[in-house]
């Protein structure tokens, strides 16, 4: 495995055959992000602290111990590489589509946005998301034999596994390669540009970001945000469906105030809650579910205390701590619960611990202009057509993401703080947080906290078949299967907003269902290419064609891997058939498929 550091191109860029990569240089991590405007209008009155330096980028080279999203690159000589295959995004699904393509005698290289790869399962994520284990096979099936476990296993030693696949398969790995541009001509991407000066010039081009950067720079359609329920008839589809945890991480349907001060709308509302109207059942919009850190927690001697983030302040937490002392009914689990009268408010265990609760480690909101840099607050009953290009320039919106990133950073942090230290917190429970902190063993080069933001959901690319809740649901079946999904529809809360109960304003999330499954679907190779008059050389394993509904269930990090290696295969294909990626024979490639592991059908005998 060849890897190139970014900070050699920016001098003689030299290629050195070495599986270590130099400990660069951390971004400044004290710029928490922009707020919602909601917290600032009420920062005063709680005594919440701004940070002067939100909106501002450090010089390269600044030193950072904690995590960080982007950082600038010194830009080297302008140089040319050339591949067969290029894959950009280190999640699972670019390794297994970079493994593939190299294992099938190409020359393939996978460029990653940070320092790492494997995405979230280095980046935090260990309790997988199995669904049916009998539903995973090929290479996503030997990673976790490689790892001799499915869930529970350490970060580290995932990135540890996905870095001996790519170095087993020979493939070049470019670390901390953001892109910078996609030249695209009849149809085509020519090659793609790197913030580092680079150019890579490739015969097929992968698209294996979490966010569809790639797609989106090469002028393909895709969508933010949620389908209206009318659009393809979906019964989870829009604003509050009422089919599946309907009254899950709902405050336990207290009459919770909104309001600074109680029953008072004139006080304005507490942080963390929208002053958007509470919209209509069924409708659309661009809200993208929450995202959080997957922190990885530690009960045993050694453990690392909670740290208090830069500009902390209790009263970013002042719903939490009302919710908390507003009625001694509830039970607080510390872990996931859909019962009646309890809540997290987060889980705490040994490993990966993940949101559970109304006010949990999902920051509701604060990520809306994460995937494309835009965010409309409307809602609609008619889909609006697709969005083609990228409204803010590639690296203006890396800097947008690493002040959400930061904001993300220092609500989770925050948040832990406070339940650990703060004396609003009933004493039984601070005393229960306490005895957990973060595991010295992992994280070390960004103070134990994970490096990968859980991006649970970007762009969705929109193709000639777009996965929805009816294939979820086997009453829709795609006929070219690339692998199986098989976990339920699972999204997680998407706003929290002020609703009328009893003529009362009272506080109320929305967004979150979870449905479960008869059995594992089939997700079409359609789906992960783009229509043919857009780009005929590209395949997008994670960022597909589905709408929110359908990718609730495909977002999960097995299968993931199972479209990479289908996407890698087909991108070798369509290579030595000097044919587009819409072209290919699909009954060669389900015979390959088949040959290499991958399980197309259910049952897998069939």
């Amino acid at each position: 495995m060849t890897y190139l550091d970014p900070m050699s191109a920016a001098g003689n860029g030299s290629i050195t055959n070495s599986a270590k990569v130099s400990r660069l240089e951390r971004r400044d991590a004290s710029a928490i992000g922009t707020m919602c405007s909601r917290a600032l209008m009420v920062a005063a009155a709680l005594g919440l602290a701004m940070n002067p330096a939100w909106g501002t980028d450090a010089p390269a080279g600044a030193e950072q111990s904690g995590p960080w999203y982007y950082r600038p690159i010194e830009r080297g000589e302008p140089k040319q590489l050339d591949f067969d295959v290029a894959v950009y995004g280190g999640t699972p699904g670019g390794v297994t589509a970079a493994v593939q393509a190299a294992r099938m005698g190409k020359r393939a290289v996978l460029l990653s946005f940070d320092d790492h790869v494997g995405g979230l399962t280095s980046g935090g994520l260990t309790a997988t998301d199995l669904g049916n284990t009998k539903a995973i096979g090929g290479m996503a099936l030997e990673f976790y034999r490689r790892l001799g476990k499915n869930k529970g296993f350490r970060p580290s030693a995932a990135e540890a596994a996905f870095r001996a696949m790519l170095e087993g398969a020979g493939v070049t790995v470019l670390l901390r390669r953001p892109l910078e541009s996609a030249d695209v001509k009849d149809a085509r991407i020519q090659s793609i540009t790197m913030l580092t000066g680079e150019t890579i010039k490739a015969k097929m081009f992968v698209d294996a970001s979490y966010e569809g950067d790639l797609y989106a720079a090469a002028g393909v359609s895709y969508r933010v945000g949620r389908e209206p329920r009318s659009a393809f008839d979906e019964s989870l589809a829009g604003q509050w469906q009422k089919v599946s945890y309907v009254n899950v991480y709902m405050f336990c349907n207290l009459p919770i105030s909104p309001y600074v001060k109680p029953g008072d709308p004139s006080s304005g509302l507490l942080p963390e809650i929208s002053d958007e109207p509470a919209g209509k059942p069924g409708l659309g919009d661009y809200k993208v579910q929450a995202y959080n850190f997957r922190m990885r927690l530690s009960s045993q001697p050694g453990k690392v205390p909670f740290p208090k983030p830069s500009g902390y302040n209790p009263g970013r937490y002042a719903l939490l701590a009302r919710f908390m002392n507003h009625d001694p009914t509830p039970k607080w689990t510390l872990n996931y619960t859909t019962k009646k009268m309890t809540d997290g408010p987060v889980q705490m265990r040994n490993g990966d611990s993940n949101n559970a609760g109304s006010f949990s480690s999902d920051y509701i909101g604060g990520n809306y202009k994460w995937p494309d840099g835009t965010y409309e607050p409307v809602a609609f009953d008619e889909l609006p057509p697709p969005r083609r290009g990228l409204p803010v320039p590639l690296k203006e919106l890396y800097r947008l993401r690493e002040r959400i990133f930061q904001d993300h950073v220092n609500y989770q942090q925050g948040l832990m703080y406070f339940l650990a230290n703060d004396p609003q917190v009933p004493k039984d429970l601070k005393k229960r947080v306490n005895k957990f902190g973060l595991a010295p063993d992992e994280f070390k080069d960004t103070g134990n906290w994970p490096h990968q933001l859980y991006v649970r959901e970007g762009r969705r690319m929109v193709s000639d078949y777009i996965m929805n809740q009816q294939n979820c649901q086997r009453k829709r079946t795609a006929e070219d299967s690339v692998g199986l999904a098989s976990y339920m529809m699972d999204s997680h809360h998407c706003s929290r907003r002020v609703v009328e109960i009893d003529g009362k304003g009272v506080v109320r999330n929305e967004g979150n269902f979870g449905s479960k499954l008869s059995q594992p679907f089939p997700i079409s190779y359609r789906s992960i290419v783009p229509k043919q008059e857009e780009i005929e050389n590209l395949l997008v394993p994670v960022c597909l064609s589905a709408t929110h509904v359908a990718y609730g269930s495909i977002r999960m990090e097995p299968v993931f891997m199972i479209l990479g290696q289908s996407a890698g295969t087909a991108a070798a294909m369509a290579i030595d058939g000097e044919a587009t990626v819409q072209e290919i024979d699909y009954p060669d490639l389900k015979q390959r498929l088949r040959k290499a592991g991958q399980i197309l059908a259910w049952p897998p005998s069939s």
